[in-house]
């Protein structure tokens, strides 16, 4: 595989990645239920934090492709401490009793009853999925990044160097302008013909 495929696998990988985390950030992880009243509780309440680090990934993906060198395996650091965390809060949230404890604060006038909690447990481990693959990303910047070409140099323009100068040199130089007709008449007026060559003593 190239570097320059192996660079569009790994966004590829890590735009998935950051895709799933934010699919899952925006849904409802719970529903608690206090006799006829149901609660829902959000990822956004029980991880905060996952969707600004969603974006964060989406960010540190643009930085890796406009960077090079050290700043790159620093991105990718970043990026992999990123997924982690990810990981990390997707399974801290997927726990039943923040749900309960959200649930008993939206709903204070039903902490007599006995609450039934439903989890829908494909977000979290979508988010859990989403992370992973952002600290694999993370890694794979760190390790492979550095003979990852860069999108800088594609933008640069050909300055007046000795490349541009042979640049400059290799191109036709322009034509000489053909007379005008009226020229050519004109000249005929006057008794001379426009087709010889003029004299190099005129020169």
């Amino acid at each position: 595989m190239t570097a320059r495929r192996e660079l569009w696998t790994w966004l590829a990988v890590c735009a998935a990645g950051a895709a799933l985390v934010l699919l899952a950030a925006g849904r409802d992880w719970f529903t608690v239920t206090y006799g006829t009243r149901e609660v829902a509780v959000s990822a956004a309440e029980l991880v905060p934090a996952l969707g600004p680090a969603a974006w964060a990934a989406l960010a540190a993906v643009v930085a890796v492709l406009a960077t090079g060198g050290v700043w790159r395996g620093l991105v990718g650091a970043v990026m992999a401490l990123g997924g982690a965390g990810m990981i990390a809060g997707s399974w801290w949230g997927s726990g039943a009793d923040a749900a309960l404890r959200i649930a008993a604060e939206r709903a204070p006038m039903s902490a007599g009853t006995v609450p039934q909690v439903a989890s829908a447990v494909v977000w979290p481990v979508l988010a859990s999925a989403g992370g992973l693959l952002l600290l694999a990303g993370g890694v794979a910047a760190i390790l492979r990044g550095g003979r990852w070409p860069g999108m800088s140099g594609r933008y640069d323009r050909q300055g007046p160097g000795p490349a541009g100068a042979a640049g400059t040199a290799n191109r036709p130089a322009p034509a000489e302008s053909a007379p005008s007709e009226r020229a050519l008449w004109d000249a005929i007026d006057e008794g001379t013909d426009p087709t010889a060559d003029p004299d190099p003593r005129d020169r």
